[in-house]
């Protein structure tokens, strides 16, 4: 048995809940954990499934084997094109399919990690962008390079024009260079490089930290961080009023302000 039909006996989407921290495994590992149909829809239902758990307070999103995701299928998605329409049909579903799952990601109530090694490439470099905070290791190579084959990598620049300066983004976006795990955190692409070895461990701290706090105040905060980044100044100051407002009223944030002018800190009621 080769390593492609083991993996197909496999989840393609591996999930791993310890405490308040929920992970998945892209687990393709062979075809660069590739965003097939199947890893595609697998990995869409478990985000929802995720995001309708009222334990889970952050995920993380990890590839198994050499690299964290090597974009679309580009071998399944030719044989689509041979075997359809001439594949616009078939085209515009996958793009419309992957792009729910790119703001899945940004929907969730919880903080959402990518944990990157190897390659991030294309539609691999737009999961990391849609990611609320990416952590990287040295091996990490970040690209939008499907212009190299003549394809424009056209929905993947959302959420990297998103994440990243506009020149730095069209930059790699019309060139299809590949950028190290330095140069993508100079752009606000990742938050943190790891040591050697480290990766899971630095991960981990980072969930950590964001699941010591009240769990509430992070979900009414993550929804407000992006919408108020599509407003106006003003808009936005009046829409964060109210969140503030609301966020007061939690009884949790009332014990947390007691306790802080006690000079003691808060344990939270998760």
């Amino acid at each position: 048995m080769d390593e492609i039909e083991k993996e197909d006996k496999m989840s393609l989407v591996e999930r791993i809940d310890d405490g308040a921290i929920s992970r998945l495994l892209l687990n393709q590992p062979s075809r660069l954990n590739v965003l097939s149909d199947d890893l595609l829809n697998t990995l869409q239902e478990e985000l929802s499934s995720v995001g309708k758990s009222k334990n889970i307070r952050c995920l993380i999103i990890s590839g198994a084997g050499n690299g964290f995701c090597a974009g679309h299928d580009l071998k399944e998605m030719t044989n689509k094109r041979q075997n359809s329409d001439g594949g616009v049909s078939y085209f515009r579903d996958l793009f419309v399919r992957c792009s729910k799952m790119m703001t899945t990601i940004r929907s969730l109530p919880q903080p959402v990690i990518a944990q990157v090694h190897g390659i991030a490439t294309a539609a691999g470099c737009q999961l990391v962008a849609s990611c609320d905070l990416a952590v990287a290791d040295h091996s990490a190579r970040f690209g939008v390079n499907g212009v190299n084959i003549g394809l424009f990598c056209s929905t993947p620049m959302v959420a990297l024009t998103r994440a990243v300066g506009r020149k730095r983004a069209f930059e790699m976006l019309v060139t299809g260079k590949f950028i190290e795990a330095k140069e993508a955190k100079e752009i606000g692409l990742i938050n943190t490089i790891s040591d050697i070895g480290q990766l899971e461990k630095t991960t981990d701290e980072l969930a950590l930290q964001i699941t010591s706090k009240l769990g509430d105040a992070v979900k009414i905060g993550k929804e407000a961080f992006y919408k108020q980044s599509e407003m106006s100044l003003k808009d936005a100051y009046d829409y964060t009023g109210a969140v503030m407002a609301e966020n007061m009223m939690f009884e949790q944030t009332k014990k947390g302000i007691n306790l802080f002018l006690d000079k003691k800190t808060p344990e939270w009621d998760q």
